[in-house]
């Protein structure tokens, strides 16, 4: 409805203006107009009297209104919106009324159980039999680096290659990769080349043995795909596959360190440190092993410093009775960082096996999990032994 609407119904007495127009009267009006009211921003309309005089006003305001319903007709704000609706009273601060307390049944109470932690037994006669093993494997690295010269490296080669065979077969069913057959094949083909191109490079370096690991890693993940394996599987897998393939190809460091001029000397001093810290760290689990890193692992944190410190003391020995530039400190140094990491990740394989024991799983050959150990603590002491030759000696 507008203003034209309004003033034809009641043109005899007034007319009907916006407040805007008021608010500028002054510049449209002459001076019989008389505004009586001043606009209002709550006001729709004003009355404003007629220029004839002669007529007389009823006195009627014709302002239009907005009708407004009542409190019961207006709609809820509490049923359309989220919003509560303010309370009545004194600044409308009247406080709501508390609600009830939920009332938990009792069908939905959940007893937890506590889960007891399992405490494993060290087996005293397992801890020498792995002592042992690694004692053993540690002698035929050390008799094989004797038998390296400068024309006569495939004797080596040889010992090398069989620990690589042994490497494979006991990670392979420790680990339970998917398609082992593949990693297995690939992981021995690997081991051969590497042996072959260390023995038989131009120079001595540890870049062609990493070019195979790649190699070698990249075949087994393409194997994967072609065997129609999930992604989601191959991506899990990919970590046991380069451990393997990578643990694989490392023991070929030690045929690349003899042809440095002391590299052999400096393999002795690191396989000996590391033999004797594996050795000596089993056999005091088996007589002491207090006390227990952990309770899901059988073994004892004297055990570890002990083999490590006597470890360190029988490399210093070794660099006292060697040639330059070997001293009874940098045989402590070499001794001291090679039979560390021996011992750490012989203790790292043990907690991996700990956690891998799952009830829903099948367990892993016994023969494998427990040869796992010194075979991943030789193979971590290859690229070791090579850095410090590097990098410290010369």
């Amino acid at each position: 409805m507008g203003c034209a609407y309004l003033n034809r119904c009641i043109a005899l007495f007034t007319r009907v203006a916006r407040a805007c127009d008021v608010a500028y009267a002054s510049v449209l009006v002459e001076s019989d107009y008389r505004v009586t009211e001043r606009p209002s921003g709550n006001h729709p309309f004003i009355r404003l009297p007629r220029p004839d005089v002669s007529c007389r006003s009823s006195g009627t305001i014709a302002v239009v209104f907005p009708s407004l319903p009542n409190d019961g007709d207006r709609d809820s704000w509490d049923s359309d919106s989220g919003f509560p609706r303010a309370a009545s009273g004194a600044y409308g601060a009247v406080p709501d009324e508390p609600e009830p307390p939920a009332v938990t049944p009792a069908t939905d109470e959940v007893d937890e159980e506590d889960h007891e932690v399992v405490v494993v037994p060290v087996r005293r006669s397992l801890s020498v039999a792995i002592a042992g093993f690694a004692g053993l494997l540690g002698v035929a690295l050390i008799l094989g680096a004797q038998t390296a010269g400068p024309d006569s490296r495939w004797p080596f080669a040889l010992v090398l290659f069989g620990v690589q065979l042994l490497f494979v077969l006991a990670w392979t069913m420790a680990i339970r990769p998917p398609v082992p057959l593949l990693i297995m094949g690939v992981g021995v083909a690997a081991g051969g080349v590497a042996d072959l191109v260390a023995t038989n490079a131009d120079s001595a370096a540890l870049l062609p043995l990493f070019l195979v690991a790649l190699a070698g890693v990249v075949l087994v993940v393409g194997g994967q795909f072609a065997f129609r394996l999930d992604r989601l599987q191959v991506r899990d897998a990919i970590t046991s596959t380069v451990l393997i393939i990578g643990g694989v190809v490392t023991p070929a460091a030690f045929v690349v360190l003899s042809r440095e001029p002391v590299g052999t000397q400096t393999q002795i001093v690191c396989l000996a440190a590391a033999t004797a810290g594996l050795l000596i760290a089993r056999l005091v689990d088996a007589i002491f092993p207090k006390p227990r890193i952990a309770p899901q692992v059988p073994r004892g944190a004297t055990g570890i410093i002990v083999g490590a410190m006597l470890g360190t003391l029988g490399a210093a020995q070794l660099g006292s009775v060697m040639v330059l530039p070997f001293t009874p400190a940098k045989g402590a140094i070499i001794g001291l960082v090679a039979a560390g990491a021996a011992v750490l990740v012989d203790l790292a394989i043990n907690f991996t096996e700990a956690g891998r024991d799952q009830p829903d799983q099948a367990p892993t050959f016994w023969l494998a999990r427990h040869m796992q150990g010194p075979l991943g603590a030789f193979a971590a002491v290859a690229p070791v032994a090579y850095i410090l030759n590097s990098f410290y000696l010369t």
